[in-house]
């Protein structure tokens, strides 16, 4: 008779326990051992345990290839999360790890793989091979793609949250605290007090103040003390929610008509605009991609959008300045360029203008297109194509921790027809979904990748660009973690093109994914382990940092809401010298659109209470030595940059942290 000790690891999340019967069976080279009942139902498998048992089999198993385990119906049914499971054959060898990190629903059978990393060419077991095959089999069952709408990244095909399945849903803890941050965030800012004000507007700019109360923030609060500084815009386009706009200005563009002359002025002594064109110190904000979008109609009110085209120049002493703001793509006597030299408020009414377009194409495009959809690309294939043993399952997994859920949760809440966004956003509506289409035309792989878009974009030599800075430091660190775990498991090039696992999730992206895109940039399969590095650098870069630097500090840039305005509710100034505080205050968001502005960015770009940090690993997918032993290299790089980064912002007024890898996720959950 041989006896196996085997530990069995309950989830830690609400819930996770069950007082169901719990069987498990052994499944070794030479047969299997007695199917054993686990426990007394409702004494073990409590929230967070770790029980231990002995379980018994006629004769020795060999080489344990599976555990499997059965979960029955007690006296009512009581879902359970298994974390893993280790077993200690008999002789006193290792411990084999088992890791589950699944639910078991119903009266179920679940057979896991011991934790050693493999692809299909490492596995000679036809009963490997084939747990491999019926688990991908079952996945495609379960996981299965969908248009949500034509012209975009396709997703999962949920209706709802409520329609995915357990094992990429929420935790318990989660949902609670997502469903109750926006409804605090409300109460917070008196909505009930306020509701008689709902569709007026502000008497005037510092009645913004009485609703920046306990929502607040350093930024915020920095943002509404310096909202109207030229020098403060500036820093927004290289610091703000939308850092990745800009880009350099070699030569002005026709529809844009702009003279030395009108910008002498904002030059520095002893120069001009030509020559600074030369110099490369002239840079471009181009909203061309706002052009005729539809507009939302509110309330029975249109709202209202201008495509501007913003001139800045780097200023040997004032910094990064907005020069001319042309609102509108086409030029002429109704398409005024404004210039610093005008009337402040005229200057302050136009600059408004470009951060309310600023506002569209942050959330629609850089956070929801770039990151959210994108990463969701990631999320189908790789639950699709590769089985829990492969090693690139277990690298990506933890970044695609519940991004399955909140997409659907935008799709339903956030930017559906009846949703916030066209309840209180002037693209709200068809508009967003054809801003979105128009971004989707023009992604490219290359400008997913930092160092690329940096040099396309020109922007490589920007001084005070710490958002360029701090995304080249994660980006080499993420570079060199993944490459790091793909050499472990494939010695060659040749090992990359072989496997059919890893090919198959490839063509997933690129054909299943990204489809109708021809000149989105991938090439038509994986040839090596560079373009694989690549590709995966891609994935966690987008889901950790990138989201970070769109999300996290969307609260700070809108809170106090005439800095971002989420709306405008009268049309763009044709006459410079017609602009009065009073245009400006019927353009901007009245009482209850700047409620629900400043209160869905705090809910949606707040820390998580249950966030993971970037390089963080709360389950254990990886069991070889050398495996952690690249992770613990991961966190100790991330440990520097993070400490440099601290460094880069000692005694600045204003601090850029949003990168800081403590509070990066590792997932884009939020």
């Amino acid at each position: 008779m041989e006896v196996y000790t085997v530990t069995v690891a309950t989830g830690t999340s609400e819930y996770s326990g069950t007082n169901n019967y719990i069987y498990i069976t052994l499944v070794g080279e030479k047969g299997e051992s007695e199917r054993t009942l686990l426990d007394n139902p409702g004494l073990d498998f409590c929230r967070g345990a770790v029980d231990e048992y002995k379980v018994t089999s006629p004769s020795p198993l060999g080489s344990l290839l599976l555990v499997r385990l059965e979960k029955q119906k007690f006296w009512v049914e009581d879902n359970w999360f298994c974390r893993y499971v280790t077993v200690q054959p008999p002789g006193g060898d290792k411990a084999l790890v088992f890791p589950c990190y699944r639910w078991l629903l119903g009266d179920v059978k679940l057979e896991i793989r011991e934790g050693t990393a493999k692809t299909a060419k490492d596995d000679s077991s036809p009963k490997l091979l084939a747990h491999r095959k019926a688990e991908l089999e079952e996945r495609k069952e379960t996981y299965r793609w969908i248009t949500w709408a034509p012209g975009i990244p396709r997703c999962i095909d949920a209706k709802t949250e409520a329609d995915l399945p357990q094992d990429v849903r929420f935790d318990n803890e989660k949902r609670s605290d997502f469903e109750h941050s926006l409804h605090y965030a409300l109460l917070e800012l008196s909505l009930k007090k306020l509701a008689i004000m709902f569709g007026k507007s502000w008497s005037d700019l510092d009645d913004f103040k009485r609703i920046f109360w306990k929502l607040r923030s350093p930024i915020a609060e920095y943002c509404m003390e310096h909202w109207k500084e030229d020098r403060f815009f500036g820093y927004q386009c290289l610091n703000g929610s939308n850092p990745r706009m800009i880009r350099r200005c070699n030569q002005l563009p026709e529809n844009f008509p702009v003279t030395p002359n009108m910008v002498q002025k904002s030059m520095a002594a002893r120069t001009n605009l030509d020559k600074e064109l030369k110099a490369g110190n002239i840079y471009l904000l181009d909203y061309a991609i706002m052009d005729g979008i539809p507009t939302n109609t509110i309330k029975g009110k249109p709202q209202y959008i201008a495509a501007p085209l913003c001139l800045l120049y780097q200023h040997p002493d004032e910094g990064l300045i907005p020069i001319a703001i042309q609102l509108d793509q086409t030029p002429g006597l109704d398409t005024p360029i404004f210039l610093p030299t005008d009337s402040p408020l005229a200057w302050l009414l136009a600059k408004i203008w470009v951060r309310h377009s600023e506002f569209q194409v942050f959330q629609v495009l850089s956070h929801l297109l770039r990151t959210h959809l994108v990463v969701e690309v990631f999320c189908v294939a790789t639950l699709r194509q590769l089985p829990a043993v492969h090693p690139i399952y277990k690298l990506l997994t933890p970044h695609l921790r519940y991004t399955l859920e909140i997409n659907c949760r935008g799709r339903t809440q956030l930017i559906s027809a009846d949703g916030i966004f066209k309840r209180v956003v002037s693209t709200g509506g068809d508009g967003l979904l054809i801003l979105a289409q128009r971004e989707y035309k023009v992604l490219t792989y290359r400008s997913l990748q930092p160092h690329i878009d940096f040099n396309e974009r020109g922007v490589s030599q920007l001084p005070n660009y710490f958002y360029r800075e701090h995304s080249l430091m994660l980006w080499e660190a993420i570079h060199s973690f993944v490459t790091g775990m793909v050499n472990l498991f494939y010695k060659s090039d040749l090992d990359v093109q072989k496997d059919m696992e890893l090919q198959a999730w490839f063509r997933e992206i690129s054909q299943e994914g990204f489809t109708a895109l021809p000149k989105f940039g991938l090439p038509s399969k994986l040839k090596d382990r560079e373009e694989l590095h690549t590709l995966l650098a891609v994935a966690i870069f987008t889901s950790t940092a990138q989201h970070a630097a769109t999300n996290n500090g969307q609260f700070d840039w809108c809170a106090w809401v005439p800095n971002t305005p989420c709306t405008m509710r009268q049309p763009p100034p044709t006459d410079k010298d017609a602009v009065t505080m009073e245009m400006i205050m019927a353009s901007l968001p009245d009482v209850g659109q700047s409620c629900v502005q400043m209160a869905i960015t705090w809910h949606l770009g707040r820390t998580q209470p249950d966030a993971i940090p970037l390089g963080q690993y709360t389950e254990d997918y990886f069991t070889e030595d050398q495996a952690l032993e690249v992770i613990d290299k991961f966190r100790k790089e991330l440990k520097e940059i993070e400490a440099n980064i601290m460094s880069q912002n000692e005694g600045l007024d204003l601090q850029y942290l949003f990168l800081l890898p403590s509070r990066v996720e590792n997932s884009i959950t939020i």
